[in-house]
């Protein structure tokens, strides 16, 4: 459903009563997820935004979003959760295994089929034809695809496991995937540790057969029966896990060095303020080492909040309720002696591999010309040198086939060499009908205004490692329209994104982040395959700074083309756009 890209109709942050409403919702969907799950997924207090959006075969769909990342989506009334929320509750669903290789099939689009399904020793999940389920890979419980079950597990074993068995709906690394954060799925050991044991085979196979041991196998081939009774999920890649401390100990000492890792390598002085749900899900998660998984439940803290007031209390950070109830990291003391002596340790190639793949390209404005075309009245004009109706010429090679015209029929003047005589291809062409026998002569500059002027505008746009683009009309300016709502309220309107490569949602996103408040992206009211943005308040300053600031401004269009154009609406009297001059309409 999501591999391919979609579009964001709108993105608006949720009310009190949507959000107890969802989360009875999630509670009568899984029920397998406890009341302190809940909780935790929608929280009371933090951030939570309700996006809906079209995919790419015109279904409508609604997807919730929490720390910058979506955690459910709602198709035909009915909620289905995202791999992210899967990678924190693996068991919520049956899940189906399979191999690696398949992930790349799933990714393009195609469904689970039996084939490719691995069975475990316990046997298929029982399932009913319709049942959301999950798909993990062999050794890894953390699923990477979600969707429906072709047929009940009955009938999958009737067909001898042939045929279409889930019908996936979203999957990792899909478009919607990539709206979130974009990463990777923890490390989740199996449940039963013959699935490692499957893997192992698996790899096995692909390369030498009789190279393949197995850790802890004895002479006769089988593993001992305590060590394969143990449970899974002790083994796992933590080192503090040898050192013998209690699990709530551990999970302290990873929460302090995930926050430590954050602030000292990805949070920076213009970020601040900074939501605390953003720090945790968009900074803290991704500093999370390799093989372990954060979970602040599991620490003696409970509670995000709380583990930032103890850390306001070494005066590491200072957290500030900016808005009610929702909390937001104001300064950070990035000299404090817990922060100057963290060591970041080395990433591994794997997760390197994963920045380097998953990085966003910065922000290339296009090149953009202004032209002009050769109408049907000034053919004649343009006919010696080689150019037709409709052809586009720029405004220097307007002027120079205007001189060599001239010059070439003998037109300039002979007393004052700064006129130019009008013979009746000239007048055709530039003058009026009541100015055809009063005008004989014209100056230069003049005349090549007139000319211009009477040409058909149009500009030329080339996006980086693309073909020219040629548009007719005006280059329109980014317009921003400052208008007044009901009860009063302001909201700041953005138009025109689109003509200077710039994506509304990705605009929207950065505005939201540091505006603090809600975005819309919706169809431009009069404009074909257009979007416009619309943001809560007054936002015209931190726009400046986005599209022209040179320090702070995150896109900082090139001097030479046109500056966004800045207007309110009648209805607001004597407003003041930010202290922008009351005699130009410019930022």
């Amino acid at each position: 459903m999501f591999a391919k890209a979609f579009r964001v109709k709108s993105n608006t942050a949720i009310k009190g009563s949507d959000r107890r409403k969802l989360r009875a919702d999630v509670t009568a969907a899984f029920p397998a997820l406890g009341t302190d799950q809940i909780s935790e997924l929608i929280p009371g207090k933090e951030e939570l935004n309700v996006v809906k959006l079209y995919v790419h075969k015109g279904d409508s769909v609604t997807v919730y979003t929490s720390g910058g990342n979506p955690i459910l989506f709602e198709l035909e009334k009915n909620l289905y959760p995202t791999v992210y929320t899967l990678w924190a509750y693996p068991d919520i669903l049956p899940t189906f295994i399979t191999w690696p290789l398949v992930l790349e099939k799933l990714v393009g689009g195609a469904d689970l089929m039996l084939p490719g399904v691995v069975v475990p020793p316990t046997g298929l999940p029982q399932v009913q034809q319709g049942d959301l389920c999950a798909i993990a890979l062999v050794g890894n419980r953390a699923p990477v695809a979600i969707g429906v079950a072709a047929m009940s597990t009955a009938q999958m074993l009737a067909s001898g496991l042939k045929g279409k068995g889930v019908s996936v709906l979203h999957t990792y690394q899909d478009h919607l995937w990539r709206s979130g954060d974009k990463s990777s799925p923890p490390a989740i050991a199996p449940l039963d540790p013959t699935d490692s044991c499957e893997e192992k085979v698996h790899l096995g196979l692909q390369g030498n057969l009789k190279s393949l041991t197995l850790d802890g196998e004895e002479e006769n081939g089988q593993v001992p029966l305590r060590e394969a009774s143990e449970d899974t999920s002790s083994r796992a890649p933590s080192q503090d896990s040898l050192d013998g401390k209690p699990l709530q100990e551990q999970m302290d000492d990873l929460l302090l060095r995930c926050f430590l890792h954050a602030l000292k390598s990805r949070v920076k002085k213009a970020d601040l303020p900074l939501l605390t749900s953003t720090l945790l899900g968009s900074h803290m998660f991704s500093c999370c080492p390799e093989g372990q998984q954060l979970d602040i439940k599991k620490s003696s803290y409970k509670k995000l909040s709380k583990f930032l007031q103890h850390m306001q209390q070494e005066q590491i950070v200072q957290v500030k309720e900016l808005s009610k109830g929702v909390e937001s990291i104001v300064a950070v003391d990035w000299r404090h002696p817990r922060i100057t002596s963290f060591v970041i340790p080395e990433p591994s190639l794997t997760s390197q591999t994963v920045q380097e793949v998953s990085r966003e390209q910065p922000y290339l404005p296009p090149d953009i010309k202004s032209l002009y075309c050769v109408p049907a009245n000034m053919t004649q004009l343009f006919l010696e040198s080689g150019h037709k109706k409709g052809s586009t010429l720029e405004g220097s090679e307007v002027r120079k086939i205007i001189t060599d015209y001239a010059k070439r029929n003998r037109l300039v003047d002979a007393d004052n060499r700064n006129l130019v005589k009008l013979d009746p291809i000239l007048c055709d062409c530039i003058l009026e009908k009541n100015e055809q026998h009063l005008v004989t002569k014209l100056p230069w500059d003049c005349l090549l205004t007139r000319c211009l002027k009477n040409m058909q505008p149009a500009y030329q746009v080339t996006f980086p490692g693309q073909e020219p683009i040629l548009k007719k009309g005006k280059l329109c300016p980014i317009d921003i329209t400052l208008a007044l709502k009901t009860y009063n309220k302001k909201v700041t309107v953005v138009r025109n994104l689109e003509t200077y490569g710039l994506d509304p949602c990705s605009v929207a996103a950065i505005l939201q982040q540091r505006c603090q408040a809600s975005t819309i992206v919706s169809p431009a009211p009069g404009a074909k395959d257009s979007l416009q943005v619309q943001v809560q308040g007054n936002q015209i300053h931190h726009l400046g700074q986005l599209l022209l600031g040179e320090n702070t401004g995150t896109l900082h269009l090139p001097a030479q083309y046109p500056h966004p154009h800045v207007q309110n609406k009648p209805e607001i009297p004597h407003l003041s756009c930010c202290g922008l001059p009351a005699s130009h309409d410019s930022i």
